[in-house]
């Protein structure tokens, strides 16, 4: 193990949604009555929502690290970048993914609405990270972390990404990052499909 870095130990379990409905499985209903996914328990809590799991590992388990000093204003990005992951670039993706997997994907409302803020958005994130390697700043914070999945979706597209450097270079510097690689071993490869 090198120096400064901590391993912990922790178990994948995966539950498939129904292909159909998109439900989750009873299996999981167990772990949390929503049936949300993530989630993650720990001794006796069971914690869901992305940013919620983020910041109780890291308020439980980071021993300071992972984010900026309070009261900076790389703290205040890092606070901002957490929570606009899933407030705001999540949505929309979402939206597409359902539009398209109901049929609707050629609608007025993908058209005239989710394609524009799509767009809208990820040209955003892109003038965002040309002002700093990571979205906090120049040190990788938990923000990165919370932040990598809408870009990995957005990375998938390829109509999405191809005037957007930047969001392509944030996602091959995660993907280079030793967790990640470890993440992938200990859990397996994922399919993001959100066409």
């Amino acid at each position: 193990m090198a120096a400064g870095r901590i391993r912990y130990r922790y178990e994948i379990k995966f539950y498939e949604r129904d292909p159909k409905t998109m439900m989750a499985p009873e299996s999981l209903r167990q772990v949390h009555p929503l049936g949300k996914s993530p989630v993650i328990t720990d001794a006796n809590l069971a914690i869901a929502e992305s940013g919620a799991i983020i910041e109780y590992l890291v308020d439980r388990y980071g021993n300071g690290r992972l984010v900026p000093a309070s009261g900076t204003p790389e703290y205040l990005r890092y606070k901002y970048w957490l929570h606009y992951a899933e407030g705001s670039a999540m949505p929309l993706l979402v939206m597409r993914l359902v539009l398209n997997n109901f049929g609707a994907g050629d609608s007025n409302v993908v058209s005239g609405f989710v394609a524009p803020q799509i767009k809208l958005h990820f040209d955003y994130i892109e003038d965002e990270l040309r002002k700093n390697t990571w979205f906090a700043g120049n040190e990788f914070t938990a923000a990165d972390i919370q932040m990598s999945f809408p870009l990995e979706v957005v990375a998938a597209l390829p109509e999405e990404v191809k005037n957007r450097p930047k969001l392509k270079e944030f996602v091959e510097r995660i993907h280079e990052r030793p967790a990640y690689k470890t993440a992938l071993e200990r859990g397996g490869k994922y399919d993001i499909s959100f066409q």
